[in-house]
């Protein structure tokens, strides 16, 4: 079993939306309009998985043959098969 964790970094209970996600290595940082970070999360760094995209409401990172989904506030929203 691999469990993952996200570590939030928002200061109240309203989230921004998400205006960038960069991958550095096994680590994928989001950050809202004002370009603070409000959550990272876990990635590998295997070819074809990790950090997939963003959008101001949602990331998505591939881990195997799953994609996850994550908010803005760094919850998982949802998982789908990647193939």
């Amino acid at each position: 079993m691999i469990s993952f964790s996200v570590k939030q970094h928002t200061k109240n209970n309203t989230a921004m939306p998400i205006a960038n996600a960069i991958q550095r290595g096994t680590t994928v940082y989001v950050y809202n309009e004002k370009n603070q970070q409000i959550f990272v999360t876990s990635a590998p760094n295997k070819p074809g998985e990790g950090l997939k995209g963003y959008t101001g409401g949602s990331v998505n990172i591939q881990r195997g043959s799953s994609i996850y989904t994550y908010d803005e506030k760094g919850r998982q929203i949802a998982v789908h098969s990647a193939r």
